[in-house]
């Protein structure tokens, strides 16, 4: 893969510096209110900075087709962008009259296209703009924005950082509303690990390749991925499409895809479980964060209304607990794959093996495995994440696997293949850096049996599985009542269970059910039997298990020697300073 592009080192000191305008609205708002005028204001100023070169060229223009009924096409071409403004105030021109900076402020908003004003209705930002003039505090926001370490220009920040700083913003905004850690955001280095996985076997040919991501966010996610097919093949055309529910990073990654040029319009606002705004779509590739650890109980009268729909919805394998929602954004992007689609997408531990066979998790995994579309599963390291530091996983899902991954999952321990943060952000104390993400990528694309790098170091474990071992039937296992006399009690010929003695057994897939019980049953309850009416197939992906290894304990001489070590040194210290003191 070609080498990804060093930006953004100074992302964080530019979101900080950006958020530092909180000082001045102490006092009028609240602490957990900052964001409110931060991030649409943020947001603003990124627009205006994108239209500063062209503005004059823009107002010359308007004034010559201004009479006209459509007036769009001649606006954005002289912009330069899928925006344009036609206030003849900039942010410069505000502040030379403090006296007006309500009313020529509202002018300046009003100038914009109506694109534009629709990002920003999301913030509903007019009740705030009060507030800042009651307060007199707009004046010192728009200066503070206007200095020049408020510039958000595309010469000095490009498209990828000022997402980045939009991001660090909404976390920072979340973090003092008390955001529960599911709302979590994903680095670069994680996403920039996704893309690669999503595109190292990919054959370009300039045509068009779609991306989608169903919890969008700010759409970073959209944007890299963007940014990484370029750089293996500019002449593909990439098309975005998202989805968020949240109006504040929905209203963000707008405006973000109208600054890259992008078609504004496939990015939707709506709760994907429950409002699917991309019905019947496909695509090509889809690359995804979902919450996780979050409950479907507001969605869930349509999801289970969907779920009963069968094959024409998106949830008839199962439904998980109302607890935890993510499978449920599994089954949303496998019905959104082409063909020959591709999904990545990140899932805590609840995926992998809870739900007993027959429960909805189980049901939905098997529903994955059988058709044969997990590819990979690949574990990263804790505290890789701003707001929470839990093991997370990569799920990758394909359906036009290639032939040697026929049948098979492939399991990546890469959970010791980080380097520490000298600096955490949040409980964010690793990062996946280039030599981490190659060596993880390396032993994805070569799909064997194998550690790469050096255990006690960094590295990453592969290990290669038939689909079918994640499986198992499982039996009831049934045992004869008795009388007080210990003879069996029977009806109709037949020996009547005792519910009190009754067992289940899972018995893996790759073996057969009846020489498993002569095995491992009947040795030990020569009466029993098996139910087979009640015997249900389920799934299962332990992968703690899978790449467990056993250490040995250390010897108790050992111990014993480091401990009476110990109890000398503490001895000898407590000598020498007894010793001073007595001096």
């Amino acid at each position: 893969m070609p080498e990804i592009t060093n930006v953004g080192t100074n992302i964080a000191e530019k979101s900080t510096v950006i958020w530092n305008v909180a000082d001045m609205l102490r006092g009028p708002f609240k602490p957990h209110e900052y964001g409110l005028v931060i991030l649409p204001m943020t947001v603003i100023k990124r627009f205006h900075d994108c239209l500063l070169p062209t503005h004059e060229k823009v107002l010359e223009q308007y004034e010559k087709v201004k009479t006209l009924e459509v007036v769009d096409g001649f606006l954005r071409k002289a912009s330069g962008y899928q925006f344009y403004n036609i206030s003849k105030f900039t942010f410069e021109k505000l502040l030379a009259d403090p006296d007006n900076i309500e009313v020529n402020f509202a002018d300046y908003l009003n100038g914009f296209s109506d694109n534009v004003k629709d990002v920003l209705a999301k913030f509903e930002f007019d009740n705030i703009i009060k507030r800042m003039v009651e307060s007199n505090t707009l004046y010192l926001v728009i200066k503070e924005f206007a200095s020049q370490k408020g510039y958000l220009g595309p010469d000095k920040i490009s498209a990828v950082d000022c997402g980045y700083i939009f991001e660090d913003l909404v976390r920072r905004f979340n973090e003092s509303y008390g955001e529960e850690a599911g709302a979590h955001f994903t680095s670069r280095d994680i996403i920039y690990l996704m893309t690669d996985i999503l595109l190292c076997d990919t054959k370009f040919n300039g045509d068009t390749i779609t991306v989608y991501d169903m919890a969008m966010g700010t759409s970073q996610m959209l944007s890299c991925m963007e940014e990484r097919i370029h750089a293996l093949d500019s002449e593909t055309e990439v098309t975005c499409f998202g989805q968020e529910f949240n109006p504040s990073t929905f209203a963000i990654a707008k405006a973000d895809m109208m600054i890259r040029s992008g078609d504004p319009n496939n990015m939707r606002f709506g709760d994907t479980l429950s409002d699917d705004k991309f019905k019947d779509y496909t695509f090509d590739r889809i690359i995804s964060n979902p919450p996780f650890g979050i409950d479907w109980k507001r969605e869930q009268k349509a999801v289970e209304a969907e779920a009963a729909m069968g094959e024409n919805g998106r949830f008839a394998p199962g439904l998980p607990k109302i607890s935890d929602g993510q499978q449920l954004f599994v089954l949303n992007g496998l019905s959104k794959l082409a063909p020959d689609g591709k999904m990545a997408i990140i899932q805590n531990g609840s995926p992998l093996f809870p739900g007993d066979a027959g429960s909805g998790p189980s049901n939905i995994r098997q529903y994955i495995l059988e058709n044969d579309w997990l590819e990979t599963i690949v574990q990263l390291s804790t505290d890789q994440f701003m707001n929470t530091g839990i093991s997370t996983y990569i799920w990758v899902l394909n359906k036009d696997k290639p032939e040697e991954r026929a049948g098979k999952v492939q399991l990546i321990d890469a959970s010791h293949c980080y380097e520490p943060r000298r600096k955490s952000i949040g409980t964010k104390r690793n990062d996946i850096t280039d030599r981490c993400r190659e060596m993880i990528v390396k032993a994805y694309g070569e799909f064997v049996n194998g550690i790469y790098g050096e255990k006690g170091g960094i590295y990453c474990e592969s290990k290669i599985f038939d689909s079918v071992e994640f499986g198992y039937n499982k039996i009831v296992v049934e045992r004869p009542q008795r009388d007080e006399n210990g003879e069996i009690i029977k009806k109709k010929g037949k020996p009547v269970a005792d519910a009190n003695l009754r067992d289940t057994e899972n018995v893996p897939l790759t073996e057969d059910i009846d020489s498993y019980f002569e095995r491992e049953v009947l040795p030990y309850a020569p009466d029993a039997w098996i139910d087979r009416k009640k015997t249900k197939v389920g799934y299962e992906i332990p992968m703690t298990r899978y790449f467990y290894e056993y250490q040995k304990p250390e010897n108790s001489e050992d111990i014993l020697g480091r401990i009476i070590g110990l109890e000398n040194s503490i001895s000898e210290s407590l000598k020498s300073l007894f010793h001073k003191e007595e001096e």
